[in-house]
This record gives C-alpha cells, sequence and structure tokens, in this order.
C-alpha cells in the first residue's frame, strides 16, 4: 500500500495507554530519508512546527533547556538526558508495553555545536510574541531608510519581510550572530 492509504488514519500510542496519534501527511517525510514514515514532534524542527501548526497539534516541548526530560513527559523520563538515559528508558518502556519491533545503533544527523562537538537538540521556547502587522510595517519603515547595496536587494528583502507569518522579539541567544 501507499502512504496514501495512511493519510488521515491514526494509531496507539506506544507507551501512553488511550492517546491516539493522527497519521498526517508531510511534504518532507520522503522514502530517501528513511522509512518515508516518521513522528511529528512539533517542538523539536521548523517542519514538524508547519504539520503541527497546519493540523491544529499542541506544541508541547518536553525538554528543558540543557536537554533533560521534564515533568510533563513522565515520571519514568523525568530528569533523565535525552541523548543518554534518556534513550535507554524509551527503550525499555517500549520493550515492556511489548511495542519495541527492532533495535539498532542509528547515528542521526543531530546538528552539532562547533564549540563542545556534541550533538544539539532543536527545541522550542518561550518567546515574546508581538502584533504582526505593527512589527512589519515598522520593519518595511525602517529599511526604507537604509542604504542598501546593492539597491536591487532592497525589493527581496521587503518581500521576504512581507511574507514573514511569524514574529517574536527572543532574548535566548547571548553570543554570536543569528
Amino acid at each position: 500500500f501507499s502512504g496514501a492509504d495512511l493519510a488521515d488514519g491514526s494509531c496507539a500510542h506506544p507507551t501512553i495507554p488511550g492517546r491516539v496519534s493522527p497519521l498526517l501527511p508531510a511534504n518532507h517525510v520522503t522514502m530517501t530519508k528513511g522509512t518515508g514514515l516518521v513522528h511529528t514532534a512539533p517542538a523539536h524542527g521548523m517542519e514538524d512546527y508547519s504539520v503541527a501548526s497546519h493540523h491544529q497539534l499542541p506544541t508541547d516541548c518536553l525538554v528543558d533547556e540543557s536537554g533533560y526530560f521534564t515533568e510533563a513527559a513522565g515520571p519514568e523520563l523525568k530528569n533523565k538526558n535525552v541523548l543518554e538515559e534518556g534513550n535507554e528508558a524509551v527503550i525499555k518502556m517500549l520493550q515492556a508495553a511489548g511495542s519495541l519491533l527492532k533495535e539498532e545503533k542509528y547515528v542521526h544527523s543531530y546538528p552539532y555545536d562547533w564549540r563542545t562537538k556534541k550533538p544539539m537538540i532543536i527545541r522550542a521556547s518561550k518567546q515574546w510574541f508581538v502584533n504582526t502587522a505593527d512589527v512589519k510595517a515598522a520593519a518595511q519603515d525602517v529599511l526604507k531608510k537604509v542604504k542598501v547595496i546593492p539597491t536591487s536587494a532592497v525589493n527581496r528583502m521587503l518581500d521576504m519581510l512581507d511574507r514573514r507569518t511569524f514574529w517574536c522579539i527572543s532574548r535566548q541567544r547571548c553570543w554570536g550572530v543569528p
């Protein structure tokens, strides 16, 4: 059968009794990267966030700023490092539920921090969201006063600002450039 046959279906959550998860189509899921079937973690990546937004799914983040599961992840996972003992705990939970089909070591394509050489977890963080129309208008007005070289780039930047759907003011970055 094709993946389209599964679209808009549902499946039982492997470790949370009674929880049903929707099966949703997503353009970023392909047979060339893995199986073509993936879980969606809306708080951990732009593509997943886009799918969740389109289907009005919650974007709960179960990982804290230090890479540990939060209380919301449940007592079995709380305070465990996601990339270390948290992985082992999830495997044990799947085994106990009879839901583990296969286990093998896999090198995930996480982005790596250039300073520590350790994998980074992309996660949603709280932001200060502001009125999009006000920010967009102010940004476009200010950009019109900036001397841009080459001048043809101004229109591209104005178009980009016009297409921007989400705006936030963030203080989470303490070094470097965004």
